[in-house]
Order: C-alpha cells, then structure tokens, then sequence
C-alpha cells in the first residue's frame, strides 16, 4: 500500500472522514452506477471494488457526497494495457456528464516514449475541457508523468487536493505534486465518484474525503 497521508499532513484547514469500505459499492446501496457493473474484491487488508470494462466512461458516484474544497484519497489499481486502463476519481459531479476528474492511465507510467510517459496523469472537466480539447489546445499542461512511477499492474495510493483556483495530484506518499493545475470552471458542491475510461475498468479501495473545514 501506498504511503498513507491523513488530515494532520494536509494542515488545520482540513477535517478528517471516514474511510469507505468500497466493496460494498458492487451491492449498489448507497451507490449509483454508470454504464458498469461492479464487483466487491477483498485483495490483503483491502476491501475493494471492481469496475469492468465496457465500451465508454463509467462512473460509480456515491450517493448524498457533497464536495466543493479539500482532498480525496484512494487506492487504485489499473493494467499495463494500452488504451484499456484509464482509473481515477470524479468530483464537483452535477450529472453523469458534467464533472471534474483527475485519472491515471498506468499503461504509461513505464512507457520509454517521453511523450506517452508525460499522458499518466491526467485532469479535465467535462463537457467543455475534455482531454482531447486540452491537448490540442494546451499541450503538456494538463497532463504530465507520474513521480514516483508506480507498479503499472499494483496498487498505487492517490491524494487529489482541490481548491477554488488549484488542482495537486500526489502518488504513493510524494512530498511534490506529480500534476499541479489551474481548476477549470468554478461549479461549486458536487458528488463525489470511481471513474473509469473507455473500454476500461478498474480496482478501487479505501476511499477518503476530506472535504475543508468551511464546507457545510
């Protein structure tokens, strides 16, 4: 497992959540699944869920999560597949197409290509600032390397730290931001949710929500 960062390494402006047993998404109670279906997975100490793989974007959205600011955590695990793994988090959610997300695609982490390896980590906000939009637009910003590199096929720990201007991506206990953007848009509360890409699914476990101490 990831090295594990609590609310004391985020500072006073953050209260500590519990953290979400996931496997108990693949029931669908408390959940909402989007174009997947969702198995539970006990992997070690974690008790995970499994996203399968279909054709287009999947969402498990947790149902009544409310976020504007603070952080979220998880542990993830994707493949070394290309095109077939792309595994992250969705967040400010107003409907099934309109959020912000940060995703990895681990097929990349090891990739010798510069170019590919700087495709890991990747933030957008839908619909209007997709990947593909950004890339053309403003390459190499919204998108960079993952630091440290994880395992392509293990798990990984993610910290996504959101403020009202700022995105920061943190792996596996990183005292630096692999990823460190501008927010696009400006939605305000939102859900929370397991995203995985086109063609794609995904392991997740141990979901925190740290959302900051002035959000009711």
């Amino acid at each position: 497992m990831g090295c594990f960062l609590g609310a004391a390494t985020l500072g006073p402006a953050f209260a500590a959540q519990d953290v979400y047993d996931l496997s108990k998404a693949a029931s669908g109670a408390g959940w909402k699944l989007v174009n997947r279906g969702a198995t539970a997975v006990i992997d070690g100490v974690r008790k995970a869920v499994r996203l399968d793989e279909r054709p287009g974007n999947g969402i498990a959205w947790l149902e009544g999560s409310k976020f504007t600011e603070g952080a979220i955590e998880f542990d993830v695990r994707g493949k070394d597949v290309p095109q077939q793994s792309f595994v992250g988090i969705v967040f400010n959610g107003i409907d099934d197409a309109t959020w912000d997300a940060v995703y990895f695609r681990p097929f990349n982490f090891n990739n010798p290509n510069p170019e590919n390896a700087g495709h890991s980590v990747q933030y957008v906000s839908h619909p209007v600032f997709t990947w593909q939009k950004l890339r053309a637009e403003r390459p190499n910003q919204f998108e960079k390397p993952v630091r440290p590199v994880p395992d392509p096929n293990g798990w990984f720990h993610a910290r996504i730290v959101v403020t009202a201007l700022k995105i920061s991506v943190y792996v596996d206990g990183a005292a630096e931001p692999c990823l460190e953007v501008e927010k696009l848009g400006n939605r305000g509360a939102g859900r929370v949710g397991l995203f995985v890409g086109n063609n794609s699914g995904g392991d997740f476990a141990d979901l925190k929500i740290i959302p900051a101490k002035t959000e009711k």
